[in-house]
């Protein structure tokens, strides 16, 4: 599956869904758009958590990263 559109296509989808709280659903501090946070909001599915953490980081401060300079 490539998108959500094909993934509903293919599986269907729960307008009825309700996430439920466990012990597996733990606050990241992956940053918004990191393949760490991704992998987070993939598996919270997975197990059919929430999506979001209301203690989830919340900005990007205290973060460093690489700026590649423009061609």
């Amino acid at each position: 599956m490539r998108n959500v559109f094909e993934a509903i296509l293919q599986c269907g989808h729960d307008e009825d869904f309700a996430p439920r709280e466990s012990d597996d659903f733990n606050a990241t501090q992956a940053s918004a758009g990191s393949r760490q946070k991704l992998d987070v909001l993939a598996r919270r599915v997975q197990l059919g958590l929430p999506l979001w953490h209301p203690e989830d980081r919340s900005d990007y401060s205290g973060l460093t990263g690489a700026v590649r300079p423009r061609d």
